[in-house]
């Protein structure tokens, strides 16, 4: 068996990390990036003891039988949606996350589609593309007087607190067991009638899943407000949330983490148009600072786990 065989293997998901950068800290170990988990070459699953995952990519039970040498996993973000997190601790692989640093740019984008919808502007973009002069339809209540709901209380939900407060009237986060007293907050059941926009910073655990839904949107019809997904796209029921949208449920819709797997997402073909629309292909991390930031924790924590020094950031 060769050097390289004989060496320890990192695989990576094509997007995840810096490879060369991956190189260059592990210079002793394999390094091979492959573009999905499914189909994956099984010479690669068998041996690697590395894997670097991003969003949209599943490493679940049955998945998880492919890869029988692995010990560790390194996240480069924060969600762990598809990610079989007791699986892998049962069979003793080590979870490695790094939420904080794309918080910050993630509440930046929050910060630019809430005054893009507040000030309707994807609908008078869309309606000049379609050849229509809306300038009327595009007539909006100031976003300063604005409340904000935020769900989700984790470091992008607080992220977006501390963006949007200086430029809205009030923020309010959905009350939870173990948020500070400090923080302002409602009872969730309360929110619906009470904002003019809610920001959904939730992680797709099963309670979160479609939540945002028939009932949400009934709730909060009156205020048509709009709607702000910075968390799992899971965790709207997307095409309740779509026909809210086109019937005037709601007053704007912006969704950033939208995966391939979620492609198209007008169901049944064309949207009904022009709509306060803004989806963008998860890009709310997707900056330089924040993408050298998470290649070097990256690299670092690879190199860490393979020499017997790394640590898990759960």
């Amino acid at each position: 068996m060769s050097a390289v065989c004989e060496a320890p293997l990192l695989v990576s998901v094509r997007g995840a990390a810096d490879t060369g950068l991956l190189q260059r800290h592990l210079p002793g170990c394999a390094i091979r990036e492959i573009t999905a988990l499914a189909p994956v070459t099984p010479e690669l699953a068998s041996r690697a003891e590395v894997l670097v995952l991003r969003s949209g990519h599943q490493l679940d039970a049955t998945r998880l039988d492919e890869w029988p040498r692995l010990r560790h996993v390194i996240r480069a973000g924060s969600g762990l949606d598809g990610i079989d997190v007791a699986g892998l601790a049962a069979r003793g692989v080590t979870v490695h996350r790094n939420p904080e640093p794309a918080a910050d740019a993630v509440a930046e984008w929050a910060l630019a589609a809430l005054l893009a919808l507040a000030r309707r502007i994807p609908y008078g973009h869309a309606a000049l593309l379609e050849g229509q002069h809306a300038k009327q339809h595009c007539l909006a209540p100031p976003a300063s007087a604005m409340r904000v709901a935020i769900w989700g209380a984790g470091p992008v939900g607080r992220a977006c607190a501390r963006a949007l407060g200086p430029h809205v009237a009030e923020i309010a986060f959905a009350a939870r067991r173990g948020l500070p007293d400090t923080t302002p907050s409602r009872p969730g059941g309360e929110l619906p009638a009470w904002a003019d926009a809610h920001v959904v910073a939730l992680p797709l655990a099963e309670e979160n899943r479609a939540v945002f839904g028939t009932e949400f949107l009934g709730a909060a019809r009156e205020r048509c407000p709009l709607l702000l997904c910075v968390g799992r796209l899971g965790t709207l029921d997307l095409p309740a949330c779509l026909r809210a949208l086109a019937d005037g449920g709601l007053g704007g819709l912006a969704l950033d983490p939208v995966e391939e797997a979620d492609l198209p997402l007008w169901p049944g073909g064309a949207m009904p148009g022009p709509l306060n629309l803004i989806a963008t292909p998860h890009i709310g991390a997707q900056r330089h600072d924040v993408r050298a930031l998470l290649d070097r924790w990256v690299a670092t924590t690879a190199a860490g786990v393979l020499t017997g020094a790394g640590g898990s950031a759960r």
